[in-house]
């Protein structure tokens, strides 16, 4: 097929069916269509961009989700910069905050200087660590040696295990509660190996300057998204949840409330979380079906606070800080310049801080930059703050928090495709998994599959 028409029984006729408008599904869908194949892609969301959504505070654009690109990034760079989209350096000079124990602190570099203590007993964990994710697989991390021992167990018992300090659990916490949404004790240890393998290793997942975090784009995240989704025009279609996806040999039929779908092949992008929101017949297999039950997805909060400057860097202070209490457990300045306005990126926990009122969430967070940063910080000329957790449609992120036994147990089914329903999504990546270059990576090789699927019907059609 070479555009999408309609059947005799009024269901529309397509080659691949790309469900979820994120940046796999955008990527698959702009592959499919440079080949000349007929694609839809159907959102359940009213918007494009998936985990990427843009706000504005003070004028200023940020990202409510996905931020951050590291210069080894290249897919997503090739994207962004295909579609006019430009990357500014994330700011990281001067001295960052630290609050720990009811304490203010500063330090150079990504790891606080709690304590010489603490500093002996970070670099053993990490070295730690670092032992064990040399030895994971990344494509397939139930096949690494001694996956069932370090899948039976959480980051957090492994912490505990090793004797961590409580300021290097402290520490740890948070960035466990950045990464994968979640305290350590909610998560497998071998899930987060292998995260931590398929980010470039811990330094290049935590650091700014030549890591994960070192820039962010100007015009937005979701922009880029956007921008693909112009170029494909009408083919995307939003507020378009998919209800059921049927098959057979000749091909799927895509359910949805305003109609019918039928193509060759379906790709479906969503997280494993989000896969159980569609039935399927046949029926996923128990794998897959274990899948979407155990790999929940983590919880994590944003907040934005503008003010006229970014007041800190005259005081030597990066706007990055950590805390080990309270809301906001990480800061970032994502200020556009020094001339202002200056604007805190603030991640918070859900657990206090979604069940409050806009007032009262705002309030919370100010305090605390207060706390971080001086009485500056007090007035504020806006805010903005968003609850991946509470949004109405597939909620929830950065990441799936898989815990004890999930990734040996159901694994597998991340990849491994259901007949004619084939899976991509920043989950299924190898390397990069749990980025917006993951996405973009298995959205194109998906669809490489599906081309070569497509390829081979139409030759064994031709044979009979």
């Amino acid at each position: 097929m070479s555009g999408s028409r309609k059947s005799g029984s009024g269901d529309t006729l397509v080659d691949v069916v790309v469900v979820g408008a994120g940046f796999a599904g955008l990527s698959a869908a702009e592959r499919l269509v440079s080949t000349g194949r007929s694609v839809v892609v159907l959102e359940g969301r009213d918007r494009v961009g998936g985990r990427s959504l843009s706000g504005e505070v003070a004028g200023v654009k940020v990202d409510l989700g996905a931020t951050w690109v590291a210069r080894r990034h290249t897919a997503i760079r090739d994207l962004a910069s295909r579609v006019g989209c430009t990357t500014t350096d994330q700011f990281a000079q001067g001295r960052n905050v630290l609050w720990m124990a009811g304490r203010r602190r500063t330090y150079s570099g990504t790891i606080p200087k709690v304590s010489p203590a603490t500093l002996v007993d970070m670099a053993r964990m990490q070295t730690a660590v670092n032992k064990l994710v040399a030895t994971i697989d990344v494509n397939a991390p139930w096949e690494t040696p001694g996956a069932g021992r370090l899948d039976a167990i959480s980051f957090g018992e492994w912490l505990d295990r090793k004797n961590a300090l409580p300021n290097t659990r402290a520490l740890m916490t948070i960035v466990s509660k950045v990464q994968w949404g979640c305290t350590p004790g909610d998560v497998s240890l071998l899930h987060v190996l292998r995260y931590i393998r398929a980010a470039g290793g811990l330094n290049h997942m935590l650091d700014v300057e030549g890591g994960a975090n070192q820039d962010r784009f100007v015009e937005t995240t979701q922009e880029i998204a956007k921008r693909v989704a112009e170029r494909l025009g009408e083919r995307v279609r939003l507020e378009t949840p998919v209800r059921r996806i049927t098959q057979d040999d000749e091909g799927v039929t895509v359910h949805t409330d305003s109609g019918r779908l039928r193509a060759g092949y379906a790709i479906v992008t969503a997280a494993p979380a989000h896969r159980a929101a569609i039935a399927f017949d046949p029926a996923l297999p128990e794998q897959a079906e274990g899948l979407t039950r155990t790999w929940r997805m983590g919880v994590l909060s944003k907040a934005f606070v503008a003010y006229e400057k970014p007041f800190w860097r005259a005081d030597g202070c990066s706007g990055e800080a950590v805390t080990d209490t309270g809301t906001v457990f990480i800061t970032f300045d994502v200020s556009p310049g020094p001339g202002g306005p200056g604007v805190l990126m603030a991640f918070c926990d859900p657990r206090v801080f979604d069940g409050f009122d806009p007032e009262t969430r705002r309030d919370l967070v100010v305090q605390q930059l207060v706390d971080l940063y001086g009485p500056q910080a007090r007035i504020p000329i806006d805010y903005l703050d968003h609850c991946w957790g509470s949004e109405p449609f597939a909620p929830g992120g950065p990441h799936p928090a898989a815990g004890p036994h999930t990734t040996v147990s159901y694994g597998k089914a991340l990849t491994e495709p259901h007949g004619r329903v084939h899976w991509a999504g920043t989950e299924t990546a190898g390397e990069w998994a749990g980025t917006m270059n993951g996405a973009v990576l298995t959205g194109q090789r998906t669809a490489e599959r599906v081309l070569t699927l497509l390829s081979q019907d139409v030759q064994e059609g031709a044979s009979r």
